[in-house]
């Protein structure tokens, strides 16, 4: 490795005291090392860039600085203090600014381009005046001006992180962390964002500024650089001092001369040799792509020509027609009009003979991580169809043309960046496609790996004849490129090679070219749009804005602003606005209608072999209760009565045997055969139990007709039932289902608001901003509790209109209830959400959580205080046991608030302590 000390010109020292000092940090994910024991100094009031493909730590670093990352190992100090100390941390978060990495990553799609930017305001305490003020200066300054209310899920990748960069910079910081905001972004962006980044510095240059990047072309333009490998420092000092110290004139290459010599061995410098002469045959031909979706026009009428063996390269701003225009050319997307070929063959939306002649790799690694190298292309050879032996003929030839021979019992998600991409190219070539689709396939991979997989690339054009369509934002890989097409706005501005499209304008380099065609399609010049952002950012503020929030007012500003963020987000996504709502109506029908334990309308049959007027006459007792009996055809055999039985035709056979009649006038004791089905346990007994009640209540009736000698003793039972006198479980099921349903959806969409910033990455905004815990977690539990209240008055207009159950007791006093239980059950969510990271397991955990023991031992099918044991003691600590005997004495047995303190107590108590063990779980900063 070369030996480069830490220095910068010896025209701007480094100031004595650096922004940010690290020492000996080591950091792990797993068994996986990100950091190193790695020291560093950064200078303050500089622009310092972070270099490296991904994988070396750059990220790491770089959230441990902006203190969202626990310190596992060392110490890490930034203004001043030590990041590991949680009252530093809180006093510095004003003072730091943090875009993590990915494309609108700490955004919320759902919410408009202002609505971000003033969420991240709210959090840092600036009032509704500043706001109002600081929120349209950056939104001018950054050339958003004239979409504030456009949701930043349909704003391209340059426009995502513009306001992200917004939302960064509106507390005015001392240091901007930004963690490769322009990986993904297209050549014009990305000046225009260093354009705004250098105006606001211009006007605070005593701000910090540490970036990291993929792209080595703006890393040089930059004041200091931290060259990363393998979670250690490689060399630091200006661009200028390193590529003289290494002999290279761009940094790209002194990057590759920083490296240690066992990753740069046998490296040399990419030539591309020309095209065989000879007849050129067409491989795609497209004419006339058009694409609609409704009214928007994603692809605008583009006709390109690409030949056999040509590497045609795909570049655009982000956002321009790029993806449907690829997705139309392989039969993925039926177009709105025009047509395609391929190999002269059309492209038809869904053609498996299309798709047998293309390879497609995507940008992101999409193969399967948990199985080795091996299977992952034994299985691509079997989707194919590829004979075994051809199979194994072909993959040994890719092993060793890719060089992929040590690795192939290793899993694919354990290679490094550069591996992988030759084992995705290695999938993608696998069953010979004459034509090879590449989207970004080198974002993020280091320059000695991209130049290994360009010369793959090379042989399958020159040697082999593969068509090669591929999309790009290195310009340096453009350049490699026999012909490339530039889009906008659905639209292909220009189609030549790298070199003629560069002198047709008249540029230095094609990333000139490139905006230059790009300035000309959207009708501004980068003068323009720089000298604008200079001007708005020079200007300042137009009038003084109010002082910041301070204090309780501050804690309850940010608490209310997390509130707000939900609901809009709520109200914004269809799914989830469904399911908090229609879900809760639609399972109270379905419970509603679907449990009862009444049993009615048995349906019989007779088996009659005596035919007398006494069977008759006995049969007429069960007709006489057509409430609780139906009729159907009679048995003429056994078989038929089983098979009968069998086919849940009929639960019930009377069979009446021969003499039926005659015995029962001789005084002798009849007998009746009663075959119940018993295949539900409770049903069978009912119905036993019902054919003995009209069995003994009709043979003592004087008036039966049979003549019988009335019993020399009798007794006459008259039952009458508290609260429910026609004993219908009606009015004791429906007032169940609320406490099942209130502790179910409040308690998943809960858990999901939290588990879903995980999973997105905007609980980063918690993580690096002076967000306190419980104004967090009460910020997003506010929604739900209301939520969860709407649904409480649904349920209960259900209950009374739709199922005609009354409410008997205090109306009042079930709502008060109702809050505290609702309160309960969204902090059961909370809890679960502080434990698991994914929206699929939040989901599976409180379903579990919430309806094992509601179900089991809540006194939904029995009273609480028979419970014995175990079971006890979990009916009697769990919350909806109480809102259940509230919600069913309220409505059946009229109860008062003097019999309801009990519940009222307990829901209250277990609020602060769900409170507390969501506190006491969630962490301020990352593992």
């Amino acid at each position: 490795m070369l030996d480069v000390a830490p220095s910068v010109s010896a025209a701007e020292p480094i100031a004595s005291k650096p922004v940010v000092s690290v020492k000996g940090v080591t950091h792990r994910y797993g068994a996986a090392l990100a950091l190193d024991n790695l020291s560093l100094d950064v200078p303050s009031g500089r622009m310092v860039g972070i270099i490296g493909p991904d994988g070396v730590g750059k990220s790491t670093l770089m959230a441990l600085i902006a203190g969202s990352r626990q310190i596992q190992q060392g110490k890490v100090f930034a203004l001043d203090g030590d990041m590991a100390d949680a009252r530093h941390r809180r006093d510095a978060c004003p003072r730091i600014a943090y875009m993590p990495q990915g494309l609108g990553k700490n955004l919320y799609l759902e919410l408009s381009v202002q609505e971000n930017v003033d969420f991240m305001a709210r959090l840092f305490g600036l009032s509704a005046g500043e706001r109002s003020v600081k929120v349209k200066e950056l939104l001018d300054a950054t050339g958003l001006g004239p979409f504030p209310d456009r949701p930043a899920g349909k704003l391209s990748g340059g426009m995502k992180q513009k306001v992200g960069l917004c939302g960064a910079l509106v507390h005015e910081p001392d240091l901007l962390i930004l963690d490769e905001p322009t990986t993904g972004v297209d050549p014009l962006s990305r000046r225009q964002f260093w354009a705004l980044i250098d105006d606001i510095r211009a006007g605070r240059p005593s701000m910090s500024v540490i970036i990291s990047t993929a792209y080595m072309d703006e890393a040089q333009q930059w004041d200091w650089i931290v060259a990363m490998d393998a979670g250690k420092v490689l060399a630091t000092g200006t661009p200028a001092e390193l590529m003289a110290r290494t002999g290279t004139s761009d940094l790209e290459k002194c990057f590759i001369q920083l490296l240690p010599e066992e990753k740069r061995a046998g490296h040399v410098d990419l030539t591309i040799p020309p095209r065989p002469e000879g007849k050129k045959e067409i491989a795609i031909d497209a004419k006339g792509l058009t694409r609609r979706f409704g009214d928007f026009v994603a692809v605008d009428h583009v006709t390109l020509t690409i030949e056999r063996g040509e590497i045609f390269g795909f570049l655009g701003s982000n956002g321009c027609g790029k993806s449907t225009t690829m997705k139309m050319l392989t039969g993925l997307l039926p177009p709105t009009e025009g047509t395609a070929t391929i190999f002269g063959q059309s492209v038809e939306a869904g053609s498996l003979e299309v798709r047998n002649t293309i390879g497609y790799m995507t940008q992101a690694f999409s193969l399967y991580g948990e199985l080795t190298l091996r299977q992952n292309l034994w299985l691509d050879a079997k989707l194919y169809h590829i004979p075994d032996a051809k199979a194994k003929e072909r993959i040994d030839e890719l092993v060793e043309k890719f060089g992929l021979g040590p690795y192939m019992d290793a899993l694919a998600g354990d290679l490094p960046m550069g591996l992988r991409q030759r084992l995705s190219l290695a999938v993608a070539v696998l069953h010979g496609p004459p034509l090879l689709i590449l989207d970004e396939p080198t974002s993020g991979v280091d320059p000695v790996a991209r130049d290994s997989f360009w010369v793959l690339l090379i042989d399958l054009s020159r040697n082999q004849g593969v068509t090669i369509f591929v999309t790009t934002h290195f310009m340096n890989e453009a350049m490699r490129c026999d012909r490339i097409s530039l889009m906008n706005a659905g639209k292909v501005l220009a189609c030549d090679a790298p070199q003629k499209l560069i002198e047709e304008r008249r540029a230095a380099t094609l990333e000139e070219a490139f905006i230059g065609y790009m300035e000309d399609a959207v009708g501004a010049g980068a003068e323009g749009k720089s000298e604008a952002v200079a001007k708005s950012a020079s200007e300042g503020p137009k009038e003084k804005a109010p002082a910041h929030l301070s204090g309780l007012a501050l804690r309850i500003g940010r608490m209310l602003a997390y509130s707000s963020n939900e609901t809009m987000q709520i109200l914004r996504d269809p799914v989830r606005l469904a399911f908090a709502f229609v879900g809760s109506a639609l399972l109270m029908l379905v419970f509603g209608f679907g449990i009862t334990t009444d049993v009615e309308h048995v349906r019989y049959a007779s088996f009659d072999h005596d035919q007398s007027y006494e069977s008759r006459t006995y049969l007429e007792l069960f007709r006489g209760t057509p409430r609780y009996f139906t009729e159907t055809p009679p048995i003429e055999s056994a078989e038929e009565g089983l098979r009968r039985l069998q086919s849940d035709d009929i639960s019930l056979i009377l069979e009446i045997p021969p003499r039926f009649g005659h015995d029962l006038r001789k005084g002798k004791p009849p007998e009746v055969s009663a075959d119940v089905d018993g295949a539900n346990t409770f049903r069978g007994e009912t119905v036993s139990q019902y054919v003995q009640g009209v069995q003994m209540n009709g043979l003592r009736d004087p008036g039966n007709g049979m003549d019988l000698k009335p019993p020399k003793y009798f007794a006459d039972f008259e039952d009458r039932y508290m609260y429910n006198p026609t004993f219908e479980s009606i009015y004791s099921i429906v007032p169940s289902v609320p406490p099942m349903l209130l502790v179910l959806i409040p308690a998943i969409l809960m858990a999901i608001a939290v588990v879903r910033e995980k999973e997105l990455g905007s609980i980063i905004n918690f993580y690096v901003t002076p967000t306190g815990r419980i104004e967090y977690l009460l910020g997003k539990q506010l929604p739900y509790i209301a939520i969860g209240m709407i649904n409480y008055f649904i349920l209960t207009a259900m209950v009374i209109i739709i199922f005609g159950v009354p409410l008997k007791g205090s109306f009042l006093m079930l709502t008060l209830i109702t809050l505290l239980y609702v309160t309960t059950t969204t902090g059961i969510g909370l809890v679960v959400s502080t434990f698991v990271s994914s929206q699929v397991a939040a989901v599976f955990i409180t379903s579990i959580l919430t309806l094992v023991p509601t179900i089991q031992f809540s006194g939904l099918t029995q009273p609480v205080s028979t419970l014995a044991g175990h079971a006890k003691i979990i009916g009697t600590i769990w919350p909806t046991a109480y809102y259940m005997h509230a919600g069913k004495g309220v409505f059946t047995k009229g109860l008062g608030p003097d019999l309801l303190m009990e519940d009222v107590i307990f829901l209250a108590c277990c609020i602060p302590i769900l409170w507390f063990v969501s506190t006491l779980a969630l962490a301020k900063q990352e593992k």
